[in-house]
């Protein structure tokens, strides 16, 4: 591949970071998408600096466990991932995602620029009514995204057997797979 053709494809790079429980589970989710080029777990949305998975897991942090995408905006829009995030977690659950609880685990869509925050907002309105409760997925600008330790990338492909695995990540699957089966890599 030429020059001309690398720079024309990374004029269509694109990021995108939310979190919506353990990251592990979105991490998996998002990595299976057409157009998505990289998925990394960290943790944003705080104020403490490069801080530990300990310390986030404390919630002393103001972090949230997350995932920073790389994406084709020319194979997948920011609308779809949005939606796509918004339909594999609970975001009418304030501050957890099933067992998990605390802040470091709260329903959030961090913004990289005024497109991403003005798109947000518009799904967050158009899937009001699909759920019972309302939705109380927190909406901000990213300051900062502090990535993982390296055994937190790709923890699902790399721990199938786990039972954490077996009994919460995989049934995340099956569903995002049956609700975007367009959407998925082959």
């Amino acid at each position: 591949m030429n020059a001309v053709a690398i720079k024309k494809i990374n004029e269509h790079l694109q990021k995108a970071t939310f979190g919506g429980g353990c990251f592990w589970c979105i991490e998996a989710i998002f990595k299976q998408l057409i157009g998505v080029v990289s998925v990394e777990s960290g943790y944003s949305g705080g104020e403490t600096i490069n801080p530990s998975y300990r310390e986030v897991c404390t919630g002393i942090t103001g972090h949230t466990e997350v995932i920073q995408i790389t994406f084709n905006a020319n194979e997948i829009s920011y609308r779809d991932l949005v939606r796509i995030h918004l339909s594999t977690h609970d975001p009418t659950q304030l501050n957890q995602q099933g067992a998990d609880k605390g802040t470091q685990y709260r329903s959030i869509i961090l913004t990289h620029d005024a497109e991403q925050e003005r798109i947000a907002n518009e799904v967050i309105t158009e899937m009001r009514d699909l759920f019972e409760e309302p939705i109380v997925t927190e909406i901000k600008p990213i300051k900062a995204f502090y990535r993982a330790d390296e055994e937190h990338q790709d923890y699902y492909a790399n721990n199938l057997e786990a039972r954490y695995c077996k009994i919460v990540i995989s049934p995340k699957l099956q569903k995002m797979r049956k609700m975007f089966s367009d959407k998925i890599k082959s």
